[in-house]
């Protein structure tokens, strides 16, 4: 008997139906096309005072078929409703962090779905209702940001906004911003980076999501937080902008440091390839510099739009403050903020005591590496804010202000014909730091597939700061022996490039830049050279690399009789361009080989060259050229529209790879509002 009982009380245990979490009972009925709130006055208070089952509510709506999911558009608009109200202030805290974790799926998930023909806000919202519920959403969503709440509540609420924000790839085709631009949230933003003690806990979030709504339509319709941005003069606001790019800028500027510092010998090095064969691909160092691109692109939008910025980009400071680690952020921002530099490290590296400085060695480890792809994307886009910098009058008289000299490292690539040596950088105005920046990345990285538009930036700031100096009459302390040579060899490579990789990009174009450059060195130079002397150095160094030129001057033969009408009218405009260089080293050649009859020599020593070219100064005729300290202004539509377009999907992309849904659960906001009655 008794086994009996104990048989027929083991088979009804098992018939009996699995409990549920309240959460997961109610959700599921939702789900399944029920209404549970039916009858239940305070249904929607009680259930946001629930602890919301992220994972549970993801993999259910995941499941859901497409079909399905619009058939539930009422419940999901009910729920979505629901939560915006939820956020009111009246409500208690830990309703609030419910009704966000619950938006955060419901928007992650919808957006998920393809639903072809059907548009993401009648799903969620509901075309009827979507312009208010969305102004009451926006509007809870500020008064929370300005708040004295909770810091875990806004780092949340940051959360929930990114996530609408990357939900499409193509930022510019997510229309749920529409009502970011109809009710913008500038000014909540700018009270996170105007409030330290908000601007250190939420200021990456905060930076971050500013330059995707500066980005949304930028170029097809009027977007309200370009002007504002644009206008804005509040120095509050822009140092504490200013502040956050500078931290973590700073912070990759140590991280490259230390791993520098604990770089293997070239034996080391095999042994770490080796071994990394056999690593799995999930454990493969994640490269917090990925994760820099959007701060780097926040730097390039404050530059452009905002001339107050360039105070704020110049400004010196006694010590760079450090970014704090926000639980929030993406895994790869968080371990790249959490790791201290080693003390070694620390001894190897001058820290910036300004943004520019922290930027231009932030510069110099992102050129590094130019290959197609984000290292080229980030290496262009550094040099789109050096071009905007070197426009802007008074950015270009702090960089060349002597009394403003400052240290600058600046981070060399390892080659096989030198061995990388980090030195202290020397104290010198920072227009030397953009010139040596500039000039190592046209030298370290030639090949057949030309970059031109590298390249041509490259020229273009070396024109600008040149035009500048010419203007105002700067006499920069600089080796401009090794400018003038890098320019030389910049052309001797130019002119070996194959027809077909000049046919990829106008290469032709980027050699006249360089023999422009050097005609206005000709023409100019007695305005910004530091001596008389220079010039005798430049005409010397031009007569020592004159193959340089003579290779041009085939360039020019070849591609002038082809039957390309624009190659062969790029051909001439560079033949003209030599015309003053070629009569140049043809006079002093001559000069030259008359001396070395008279002397019954083969050749002249260095001194006794310099000595001919001073004296036949007088005897040398040349052409004046027009124009050669003129450029045109930097322009981002139409020439970079398609650039910033591609570099923003990736940016989307990646920032919600990094955010997972599964990592709501995990907050120690969670912890902060259990105390809660």
């Amino acid at each position: 008997m008794q086994r009996m009982s104990s048989i027929s009380s083991g088979s009804s245990a098992s018939a009996r139906p699995e409990l549920k979490e309240k959460f997961v009972s109610i959700y599921s009925a939702f789900l399944r096309g029920e209404d549970p709130s039916l009858d239940q006055r305070n249904f929607w208070d009680e259930l946001f005072l629930l602890k919301v089952n992220v994972s549970f509510l993801e993999k259910a709506i995941d499941d859901l078929g497409a079909e399905t999911l619009l058939k539930l558009k009422a419940t999901l608009n009910t729920i979505f409703a629901q939560c915006s109200a939820a956020l009111s202030s009246e409500k208690q805290a830990i309703c609030r962090v419910n009704a966000l974790q619950t938006l955060c799926v419901l928007v992650r998930c919808v957006f998920r779905k393809t639903l072809s023909g059907v548009d993401v806000i009648d799903v969620l919202v509901g075309f009827n209702r979507a312009v208010t519920e969305m102004q009451v959403l926006i509007t809870n969503v500020s008064a929370i940001l300005v708040g004295d709440g909770q810091p875990s509540l806004k780092n949340l609420t940051f959360k929930f906004l990114l996530i609408l924000c990357s939900a499409v790839d193509n930022i510019s085709q997510n229309k749920m911003l529409e009502y970011l631009m109809a009710n913008n949230i500038f000014e909540p933003l700018s009270h996170i980076l105007s409030t330290p003690a908000a601007r250190d806990e939420h200021g990456y979030d905060c930076v971050v999501l500013l330059t995707f709504l500066l980005n949304y339509r930028k170029y097809e319709s009027a977007n309200p937080y370009i002007p504002k941005l644009s206008v804005l003069d509040n120095e509050l606001v822009l140092n504490g902008l200013g502040v956050v790019i500078s931290g973590v800028l700073s912070t990759v500027n140590r991280k490259h440091s230390a791993e520098s510092a604990a770089t293997p010998g070239w034996l080391g090095q095999i042994g770490a390839w080796v071994g990394g064969m056999f690593v799995a691909e999930d454990e493969v160092k994640e490269h917090p510099r990925e994760a820099h691109s959007i701060i780097l692109l926040s730097l390039y939008e404050a530059v452009h739009l905002n001339r107050n910025f360039m105070t704020i980009l110049t400004q010196t400071h006694t010590q760079v403050p450090a970014s704090p680690v926000m639980e929030n952020s993406s895994p790869a921002i968080s371990r790249m903020l959490s790791e201290p530099p080693s003390s070694e490290a620390g001894k190897s590296i001058t820290e910036p005591v300004n943004l520019l400085g922290a930027f231009l060695t932030s510069a110099s480890i992102s050129m590094q590496d130019i290959k197609e792809g984000i290292s080229g994307a980030r290496a262009r886009l550094c040099l789109n804010t050096l071009t905007c910098i070197c426009e802007d009058q008074y950015a270009n008289a702090f960089l060349h202000d002597d009394n403003m000299a400052f240290p600058v490292q600046l981070y060399r690539a390892p080659r096989r014909h030198r061995k990388v040596r980090e030195q202290a950088p020397m104290t010198k105005p920072l227009a030397c730091a953009v010139l040596e920046l500039v000039v190592e990345l046209m030298l370290t990285h030639k090949c057949q597939k030309v970059q031109v538009e590298l390249y041509s930036k490259c020229l273009g700031i070396i024109h600008r700061l040149l035009c500048y100096q010419k203007r105002c009459r700067i006499r920069l302390t600089y080796d401009w022996k090794g400018l003038w040579n890098a320019l030389m060899s910049v052309g001797q490579f130019l002119s070996t490039v194959d027809e077909v990789a000049n046919q990829r990009g106008n290469v032709i174009d980027l050699a006249t830049m360089v023999v422009s450059l050097m005609n206005l060195f000709i023409t100019y130079g007695d305005t910004f050279l530091p001596s008389p002397s220079s010039y005798d150095e430049l005409y010397y160094e031009m007569i020592r690399n004159r193959n340089s030129f003579d290779s041009l001057k085939k360039m020019t033969e070849k591609f002038g009789a082809g039957s390309d009408s624009a190659q062969t009218a790029a051909a001439t405009k560079l033949g003209l361009s030599l015309q003053n260089i070629i009569t140049l080293i043809e006079h002093f050649l001559g000069k030259i080989d008359s001396q070395c009859t008279a002397k019954h020599v083969v050749s002249l020593e260095r001194d006794q060259v310099m000595e001919v070219i001073r004296e036949n100064y007088g005897s040398l005729t040349l052409r004046l050229h027009d124009n050669l300290d003129y450029y045109e202004k930097y322009a981002e539509k139409p020439h970079e529209k398609a650039f910033f377009t591609q570099l923003m999907r990736t940016m989307v992309s990646e920032v919600r790879r990094n955010i997972a849904l599964s990592s709501l659960e995990s907050h120690s906001m969670l912890e902060e509002f259990t105390t809660i009655r």
